[in-house]
């Protein structure tokens, strides 16, 4: 017997490492159904796979003696899903060995039944030993300890020195708490804990599945919201959002809003999202934000919420950290675009959800923007080092890492 959360924890890591897909669009299509334990339970076992998965091929090749790269993929993912359980987490040992062993069954691999078994009893005698020996004392090693690519270890190691480096990488293996933004477009009763900085953030156990389908909701993190409310739009003026699916920020935002989205999918799901939530002011617009019809300018503000390397996001996009890449060239030229299109004087908020000089305050000082300076409304969340900017950091603040800049354009 296999339990229908390890079997859908099992197929969303299959496809994330063997199909290229990404972790949060995999996991919906083989979770439902289940029932909201089991839901739970098959998010944190796939997530947590996914995360620690450099610290756990580590394990299983070292107690395993079998290069993990040789092994068939339905072998690979059910060793790694074993270890992760028997590594990091508090589930019945029998239950970890025995289900993933049924799993390589289920995969019609008979042949290599006992090879699996005979692994993960070797896990279950040393691995938990063999992860705590493991040292953190310089960036490579912390990367195969935490279970980061190296480059992340080293970037963050020179940014933010060690110790803050060190703990950003445990945070960002940790679940961060639940946040919602209340949708005040939509009248109707909703339980959480009002957030004492963000206006409108709410802290709950869940996301309520029936508060979210009726448009009260919308799961956003604080540091993603304070992002939405740092753009300031105002009732009467023209908003252009760049790069505006899914829609988070872009349904925050008052006055006539303009949402651009590239993906002709994406862009669907942005309608979709606007309906439901009542944003009735939010035209979305399908197109490249880098070729705009040349009719749209001269817009009050604009909002650049630029694709980057989402190194602010890990604990929530566990399989961001394996494929995620810098992008300052793209941010640069968005910023570019910004500049064109809002009105001398307008200003411009741009932000990006990672943690890093190449992408964030690089972007900001190439740009040759005026710098409307953030830290007097927001002192709680100024960068330590540029505090005209804000970020927000996961190990001190608990949400997701963002980085925010308000711009004005001083000249036609």
């Amino acid at each position: 017997m296999i339990s229908p959360a390890r079997r859908a924890a099992f197929d969303t890591v299959l496809r994330v490492f063997e199909d290229d897909a990404y972790a949060d669009r995999a996991f919906p299509g083989v979770a439902r159904g289940l029932d909201e334990r089991d839901r739970a339970l098959a998010q944190r076992l796939a997530y947590g796979t996914i995360q620690r998965v450099r610290t756990l091929d580590h394990g299983i090749e070292a107690l395993g003696r079998r290069p993990v790269a040789k092994l068939d993929p339905p072998v690979r993912t059910a060793l790694r899903l074993g270890a992760y359980q028997l590594g990091f987490s508090e589930v019945a040992v029998h239950a970890a060995v025995n289900e993933s062993v049924e799993l390589v069954r289920a995969a019609g691999l008979e042949r290599a039944v006992s090879f699996t078994n005979a692994v993960l009893r070797r896990l279950t005698l040393g691995l938990r030993e063999l992860l705590d020996s493991l040292p953190e004392a310089t960036p490579p090693e912390a990367a195969l300890r935490h279970s980061y690519p190296d480059w992340v270890a080293e970037l963050w190691w020179r940014e933010l020195g060690a110790e803050e480096a060190l703990a950003l990488m445990r945070a960002q293996n940790e679940p961060l708490e639940t946040v919602v933004r209340r949708n005040e477009q939509k009248p109707g009763d909703v339980t959480g804990t009002p957030d004492p900085e963000i206006p409108g953030a709410l802290h709950v156990e869940r996301v309520d599945e029936h508060a979210l389908r009726g448009g009260l909701i919308w799961p956003q993190s604080r540091g993603s919201q304070l992002a939405g409310l740092c753009v300031g739009a105002r009732n009467g003026e023209r908003v252009l959002d760049l790069c505006a699916a899914p829609g988070g920020k872009a349904t925050q935002l008052a006055g006539e809003v303009t949402a651009v989205e590239r993906h002709p999918g994406r862009a669907r799901e942005l309608e979709e999202n606007c309906r439901r939530l009542g944003a009735t002011n939010v035209r979305v617009l399908n197109a490249d934000a880098l070729a705009l019809p040349p009719e749209l300018r001269d817009f009050d503000r604009v909002l650049v919420d630029a694709p980057c390397s989402g190194l602010g996001v890990l604990a929530s996009r566990p399989d961001l950290r394996w494929r995620g890449k810098p992008l300052p060239e793209l941010q640069r030229d968005l910023l570019a675009v910004a500049a064109e299109r809002v009105r001398p004087r307008g200003t411009i908020l741009y932000s990006v959800c990672t943690i890093s000089v190449e992408e964030n305050e690089a972007v900001v000082d190439a740009s040759g923007l005026e710098v409307d300076p953030l830290r007097e409304e927001w002192k709680q969340f100024a960068h330590p080092r540029r505090p005209e900017f804000l970020l927000t950091l996961p190990h001190r603040h608990r949400t997701s890492g963002f980085f925010i800049a308000r711009l004005r354009r001083s000249s036609p």
